[in-house]
């Protein structure tokens, strides 16, 4: 007699409009070189809140039905064949992006730049459920010790961790554009890492408090306020030495451009909802340095973000909402308040 198939809760994308149903999901088996992870705590990301609105751009990349969810944290609770490096209860997240391990990027430790990635639960079902199921390459071990509520969203910390330390900060000036949950977290990141100020820029007042939480040495609302006059008061003569764009907002980057030292280097990691003309002849006569970034870096990212947290980086201050699993809707509205930093669902009980 066939063995009934297990079933799971997970919050899925069931059809193409907004908004996300929960329901009972068939519990994924582990494959060969795949393990099975008992979720603990998921984190709302930007990117679920886009599917979760049902944008532009999920209309146009996202295929229903689908779990999505993507930042996590959880216990391996069964091992496919062939998985040796790992054990039955051990705390873990995961890389979401799955790559190819054939092209050039991939072949030189370059996984980061693979065009064949697959996205966990974006383009393949996702962590919003009560149990994953990841390639063993992609999972990351935990040490003991740290707050799974600060796991669940370490694949955010990760892309703020990759931005902030694309360009040395040591004794430099920063300027962040945009202070959603990356753009904060990225603020803490610098200061710990030596930058002389960091100032970051945004519209939305809370955000901007909660940046100064994060260790900002000053904000600019630049809905009433001009970036310029903070120079004086930051001790900077010439502009910014350090520049991470974490808006995807033009006129944000155009001002940081404007505002950039002779010689200045900019990470690019909004995306921008169309294309974008910039001024090229401003970031060739002032030898700028734009350099796009995605992701993390496989798995080098990952080490340094744990480290830096294992010695004291604190992301207490930026969950500010906690709900359990089955009260998403409320999750969801707190991040589309624009009243949030992290928002952690819990999904023990």
């Amino acid at each position: 007699m066939q063995q009934e198939q297990q079933m799971m809760d997970a919050l899925v994308k069931a059809e193409a409009g907004p908004g996300l149903t929960l329901m009972k999901m068939p519990k994924p088996e582990p494959g060969v070189g795949e393990v099975r992870i008992k979720i603990h705590k998921t984190a709302i990301c930007g990117t679920d809140l886009h599917i979760y609105n049902w944008d532009p751009w999920s209309q146009a990349n996202i295929k229903t039905p689908m779990i999505i969810g993507h930042e996590y944290v959880g216990e391996i609770e069964a091992l496919g064949e062939g998985v040796t490096a790992y054990k039955i209860g051990q705390i873990v997240s995961g890389e979401g992006h799955i790559v190819c391990g054939h092209c050039r990027n991939c072949r030189a430790g370059n996984g980061q730049f693979c065009r064949h990635t697959n996205g966990v639960g974006v383009n393949r079902d996702g962590a919003f459920a009560e149990y994953l199921v990841i390639p063993a390459s992609n999972v990351v071990p935990i040490p003991a010790g740290i707050d799974e509520d600060v796991v669940s969203f370490f694949d955010a910390l990760g892309n703020a961790t990759h931005t902030a330390l694309m360009f040395d900060v040591i004794g430099e000036d920063v300027l962040i554009t945009g202070a959603g949950p990356i753009g904060m977290m990225a603020t803490a990141i610098c200061r710990r890492n030596g930058a002389r100020s960091v100032v970051v820029t945004d519209v939305n007042d809370y955000r901007l408090d909660m940046a100064k939480r994060m260790g900002a040495t000053a904000v600019v609302n630049v809905a009433r306020e001009k970036l310029e006059d903070i120079y004086a008061q930051q001790n900077m003569v010439e502009g910014f030495d350090v520049g991470l764009e974490m808006s995807g907002n033009f006129t944000a980057l155009d001002t940081m451009i404007n505002n950039m030292r002779n010689g200045g280097k900019i990470a690019l990691l909004g995306i921008h909802p169309k294309d974008v003309n910039i001024n090229l002849n401003k970031v060739i006569w002032n030898s700028l340095t734009l350099q796009g970034v995605y992701g993390r870096k496989m798995y080098e990212t990952w080490y340094k973000m744990i480290t830096m947290v294992e010695g004291g980086l604190d992301m207490h201050p930026m969950i500010t909402h906690r709900f359990n699993y089955r009260d998403f809707d409320k999750g969801f509205a707190a991040m589309n308040s624009g009243k949030s930093g992290k928002v952690v669902l819990d999904w023990t009980n």
